[in-house]
């Protein structure tokens, strides 16, 4: 949100906070609760239905759940591990089980059995994009460029090109919705981190997004995560630092303007409801990649990374794959996935939005 809003950011976090607290933890990019059983990761069966309003059919007697839509069928009993998928056999590697009274399944069957069976339709995907985003402008910054080439897949591609052309991608997706967008660069040029958060800065943007390409020692990583900047980074002391240097410009509050302290304690309030809006953020983009992308969705993380710290407003750095994996890397090297990646972004920006205006609208 933008400054202008004045005190409202400081109860509109405090509303964010409590919205998103039941999410935080959970690893995937679902809003859905997961357990821990055994060491093993399970999620409750009817909330996965729920999701993707997939009917599910229960038989006490046989212990049995039928669940089917679209000719797909999957057939399941509590305490086995053997199911049936399109009636062929299929182990687990561990049983559907209970917990606090609802079915539960293990995460392998939901990433290799419910994911692949039961994605939304693309007619579904497009009615989720009826609304409006609404937002007015986002900075977009593409990670590396010039001589910064960012990581090196296998194959000699290159972290900087993919991340520029998922940025322009999205600036033009944007566009499109009626959202003012400002790349921080535009070419294959190097710019550096202060810069990046000047523009950004100077933008009067609503968001702020840093598109970044991952890699890893270990070749077999791969999959989607955000970051939001990470609550070690002190929203007391950036705001005394901005409060000497940056102007509130807030409507209705010239009290602020004649006293440093009075500044330091609204910039605080901004930064505290930027974090918490970031993260709901994060949450949407990760809940809507799970369904738009064939990848691991690793979830929402924090870090402290320098444009992260710098901005004044809500801002995430996204890592969108790894370059260090074969197919991943594969799979980035075309035209096809970097739009589907920009396409996926930009309804997580949607779907955010509109929970914000939500937000918003209680408070009044």
């Amino acid at each position: 949100m933008k400054v202008d809003k004045s005190l409202k950011l400081f109860f509109l976090s405090i509303s964010l906070v409590l919205l998103i607290s039941g999410c935080v933890s959970v690893p995937t990019g679902e809003n859905i609760a997961a357990y821990s059983i055994g060491g093993k990761t399970y999620y409750p069966l009817i909330s996965l239905c729920d999701l993707r309003h997939i009917p599910m059919q229960y038989e006490p007697l046989l212990r049995t759940v039928y669940l089917s839509s679209n000719n797909k069928s999957v057939n399941l009993r509590v305490g086995d591990s053997l199911i049936l998928v399109n009636d062929n056999i299929m182990h687990l590697n561990s049983p559907v089980d209970v917990y606090q009274g609802t079915i539960v399944v293990p995460r392998q069957f939901k990433e290799e059995v419910f994911d692949v069976l039961f994605k939304p339709a693309a007619a579904a995907l497009r009615r989720r994009g009826a609304g409006r985003i609404k937002l007015a402008r986002v900075v977009i910054d593409a990670g590396h460029g010039g001589n910064d080439p960012g990581a090196i897949g296998r194959s000699g591609l290159r972290e900087k090109d993919i991340n520029l052309d998922i940025a322009k991608r999205l600036s033009s997706l944007l566009k499109e919705e009626g959202v003012q967008t400002a790349l921080t660069r535009s070419t294959d040029r190097f710019i550096p981190l202060s810069s990046r958060v000047s523009i950004a800065n100077r933008s009067g943007a609503d968001l702020f997004i840093s598109v970044h390409s991952n890699a890893a020692r270990s070749r077999s990583l791969s999959g989607f995560e955000v970051y939001y900047v990470a609550p070690s980074v002190s929203d007391a002391k950036r705001a005394a630092l901005t409060a000497r240097s940056a102007s509130l410009n807030l409507k209705d509050a010239a009290f602020a303007s004649s006293s440093q302290d009075l500044r330091t304690i609204v910039w605080d309030m901004i930064y505290a409801n930027s974090r918490a809006e970031s993260i709901a953020l994060s949450h949407s983009l990760c809940r809507i990649m799970d369904s738009c992308i064939d990848a691991n969705i690793l979830g929402v993380k924090n870090a402290r990374f320098q444009v992260l710290k710098g901005i004044r407003m809500p801002g995430i750095l996204i890592e969108v794959g790894f370059v260090s994996n074969l197919n991943e890397e594969r799979l980035l090297r075309t035209a096809a996935y970097r739009q589907k990646l920009a396409e996926g972004i930009v309804e997580g920006l949607r779907d955010y939005s509109q929970d914000m205006a939500l937000v918003e609208e209680s408070r009044r």
